[in-house]
């Protein structure tokens, strides 16, 4: 935030989290001429890793939005700007004048800006090195803007300001070109009045058209196909938030730390009646208790058991980096993509904590409140992947973590138990690890020590 003039205070989009280096406008939540106070949320941003609020900095009246919702813009880059002193006598003709060019400006360059290349990067794992780069700026709100000029222009008996020519993306613009469309008569249903090549389609060949995608202050806003012609073979979803960053990271973990996954079958009967009877206990009263629970206390065991593994790689130092603590990440599946927020010393933690530090985070994650200090330091991760019926898988490791737990579907399987074949309540654990850290012997101590605590949750007393 800067201070532009006695009167005019711009407000710059925030780090809201170490390394970010730039979010999406999701939301605004005022329009120019709005009266603002210290404090008051004005929008909501999405970064590389989850949804977020921004509060305005002081008193005053809404003067400019700087970028329109679904922009992505620069860590540092003004999005807004307040009047701290309304009243103070602007003339009216140099607003509407200024107005008018920002709708100008916003039309011309929407056709010329070219995207530029960045380098996406996780909250909390460095600034990529195209982080000084910036992006072509984009037009404030043009819509607002132009109909807020126009109307105060009116009322205070001046001429309306131009009308800025549609807005659309180059290729776009040459679609309707060769389709002769003229775009002044195409109803835009992209974000802000922008038309898009569906629009164009529409407008050559009607063709039904699905309903604007609802994205209300409650609702969580994904990423959404844009709207296609009927017959058509192909649809094109943008890559942005955190689809965008988790495979940035994920890209970078597959190629950088060398994985190896080893997988046990384990009978799990004696951890599934455990589970049971604890949901019966009055400590447990109100807690979320699951088979996940029981699964995350073994291996908090199992890497005390075998504290080598809880450790990370600086590539840097060459050095390996011992943790002394576990911050358990838990990945979940969202609206807006995979996040894995981590429980911060969870070794620390007894079973009733734990199982209310894993409802408080799901429940966070469910409704997408997730921040973005809630997904980093974190030392090793469990991912359920039964919950959608499947065995079992070779999960990549998270960034600077040394080990990812995969726990498969629990099934009704024949056994052998006790001499005999019987049916018993059978999953398959698979355990990736940096081999740069853990090498073979290590990885399958901790492996065995959780399928054995699972086998035999009275070990969860014996060895901890």
């Amino acid at each position: 935030m800067t201070e532009t003039s006695a009167r005019f205070r711009e407000f710059k989009m925030p780090d809201v989290g170490e390394g970010l280096t730039e979010a999406e406008i999701l939301k605004w939540y005022v329009q120019p001429g709005d009266t603002v106070t210290d404090g008051q949320v004005v929008c909501e941003v999405e970064t590389a890793k989850a949804a977020v609020e921004l509060p305005i900095p002081y008193d005053g009246v809404v003067h400019e939005l700087r970028f329109p919702e679904g922009t992505t813009v620069d860590v540092g880059e003004v999005i807004i700007s307040v009047d701290v002193a309304p009243g103070s006598g602007e003339p009216v003709a140099e607003a509407v004048a200024e107005a008018a060019a920002l709708v100008t400006e916003a039309a011309e360059e929407a056709e010329d800006a070219e995207p530029k290349g960045r380098q996406p990067v996780l909250v909390g794992y460095g600034v990529a090195e195209s982080s000084t780069k910036r992006r072509p700026r984009k037009g404030a709100s043009v819509p607002e803007q132009a109909a807020a000029a126009a109307v105060q222009a009116e009322l205070n008996g001046h001429a309306a300001p131009p009308v800025a020519k549609p807005l659309a993306k180059p290729p776009v613009r040459k679609l309707a070109k060769d389709l002769g469309i003229d775009l002044a008569t195409v109803v835009p249903t992209g974000p802000d009045g922008i038309i898009t090549r569906a629009d164009v389609h529409a407008a050559a060949a009607p063709a039904p058209v699905a309903e604007p995608v609802d994205v209300s202050r409650e609702t969580t806003p994904v990423p959404t196909a844009e709207v296609q012609p009927a017959g058509a073979r192909e649809t094109r979803i943008p890559v942005k938030g955190v689809r965008k960053a988790t495979a940035a990271a994920m890209v970078g973990s597959a190629f950088t730390a060398p994985h190896v996954t080893e997988f046990v079958t384990v009978d799990v009967t004696r951890t599934m009646k455990l589970v049971e009877e604890l949901k019966g206990d009055k400590e447990m009263a109100g807690l979320r208790v699951n088979p996940l629970l029981l699964i995350a206390k073994a291996l908090l065991v199992a890497i005390k058991r075998n504290p080598d593994v809880n450790a990370s790689w600086d590539e840097a130092a060459q050095e390996i980096v011992l943790k002394h603590y576990v911050n358990l990440g838990i990945a979940a599946a969202t609206p807006r993509g995979l996040i894995v927020p981590n429980i911060k010393d969870a070794h620390d933690k007894t079973l009733p904590q734990l199982a209310a530090a894993l409802g408080d985070l799901v429940s966070t994650a469910r409704e997408g409140k997730t921040s973005p200090a809630a997904m980093q330091n974190g030392t090793v991760t469990i991912t359920n992947v039964g919950v959608f019926g499947v065995d079992t898988g070779t999960p990549i490791l998270n960034p600077g973590e040394s080990a990812i737990l995969a726990v498969g579907a629990i099934k009704l399987q024949p056994w052998v138990h006790k001499g005999k074949v019987k049916p018993r309540q059978v999953t398959t654990l698979a355990l990736s690890f940096d081999h740069r850290l853990v090498d073979g012997e290590l990885g399958s101590k901790v492996l065995a020590d959780v399928a054995a605590i699972l086998e035999q949750p009275k070990r969860l007393i014996t060895w901890a």
